[in-house]
């Protein structure tokens, strides 16, 4: 028979959570007919291996192993994508999300609800057991933040455990971002039509086994999301990435300027090269730990030829700026709009072209 419902289990190193998120899954769902897909990131600790070797006995999971791809939202995509089931839901594999209420959000889909938000802040909900202070002060501040940016009146917009009909993702696909962690807020700031959203209180838990994934990154991926919808979806949210970490390369030639001229005694030009190569440096180092960290470069020569290629596309966006700049204020001798018409053709020469031979996808 076919099935109901396709919950996708997005994993990286979650070998030992997975034969119990199983069985507690089997036992709450009695009467419904479900299939599981772990979509897994090519786990160095052999995930995907044991979930296809329970595969062979329990046809209701089924492993879908991505190489040289990552990303939680990526994953919940292409999970959600291969489903036939009318209603799919996304958990993680952490035993963190409670199973239990599975049920009362396929009731709610059943009676209506076309997305069903399993939540920590609603009566019956509490992540006091499975957050940090820390952690949850991050997501208080970043559920308060996209609330207003997505208009979206429900609580719990940072949850990623979350039940919606099928054809929803299928509709609004091409327009959801495969980078970054919450899924959800992509899903509701891109749906085609309103949606009818209903909640479901549940304890977030602690986590038995493996490490949690939540870290600065997680929130730069989320305002990176943001700006990228505000935009209408015009501005890649790598590209936002790209940008920011350039404005933090400004910081960087500045205080180095500063800095060798106090401390060394060299002269201006001599201390300009030096902060030119030192923020070029960092720039591409944090571009490889931030922005392109799904193609990152690892091992001293990939590193090192990643840089020499940085700063050869760099010092080619130098040329781009100074030219697009110069040709504009010969046009219209206004210094702001030509200087910074040359800085915005320079960001976007260093973007492509970093991402075609710096950070390339073979």
């Amino acid at each position: 028979m076919a099935a109901e419902l396709t919950l996708v289990v997005p994993t990286f190193n979650e070998k030992g959570n997975l034969r119990e998120l199983l069985r507690r899954v089997d036992a709450v769902l009695h009467g419904v007919e479900w299939e599981m897909i772990v979509v897994d990131d090519d786990s160095p600790d052999g995930t995907a291996t044991l979930a296809k070797e329970i595969a062979r006995q329990d046809t209701r999971l089924r492993c879908l192993r991505r190489v040289n791809r990552r990303g939680l939202a990526g994953a919940c995509i292409e999970g959600m994508l291969a489903s036939s089931s009318p209603v799919v839901a996304v958990m993680d594999a952490d035993l963190q999300h409670d199973e239990r209420i599975l049920p009362k959000m396929l009731a709610k889909i059943h009676a209506g609800a076309d997305l069903v938000v399993g939540s920590r802040h609603v009566d019956g909900g509490s992540a006091e057991a499975g957050f940090s202070a820390r952690r949850a002060a991050i997501s208080r501040f970043a559920t308060r933040l996209a609330k207003k940016a997505l208009h979206a009146d429900f609580s719990d917009l940072m949850s990623g455990f979350f039940m919606l009909r099928r054809t929803i993702v299928e509709d609004c696909a091409p327009e959801l971002a495969p980078t970054g962690f919450k899924i959800l807020a992509d899903i509701v700031a891109s749906a085609k039509q309103p949606l009818k959203i209903e909640e479901v209180g549940y304890m977030f838990r602690e986590r038995l086994a493996g490490e949690s994934k939540f870290d600065i990154k997680v929130g730069l991926d989320f305002l990176g999301l943001l700006l990228n919808k505000a935009s209408g979806g015009r501005i890649p949210i790598r590209f936002i990435f790209f940008a920011l970490v350039g404005l933090s390369g400004v910081a960087i030639h500045l205080l180095t300027v500063n800095f060798a001229l106090a401390a060394f005694g060299v002269s201006f030009p001599v201390a300009q090269s030096i902060a030119v190569v030192v923020a070029m440096t960092s720039n591409f180092y944090i571009n490889n730990m931030i922005t392109y960290r799904d193609a990152k470069l690892k091992g001293f020569w990939p590193i090192l030829r990643g840089l020499l290629y940085f700063y050869a596309v760099c010092a080619f966006g130098a040329v781009a700026n100074v030219g697009v700049a110069t040709w504009l204020y010969n046009l219209y001798p206004v210094v702001w709009i030509s200087a910074l018409a040359g800085v915005i053709m320079g960001s976007v020469w260093n973007y492509t072209l970093s991402s075609l031979f710096v950070w390339r996808r073979d």
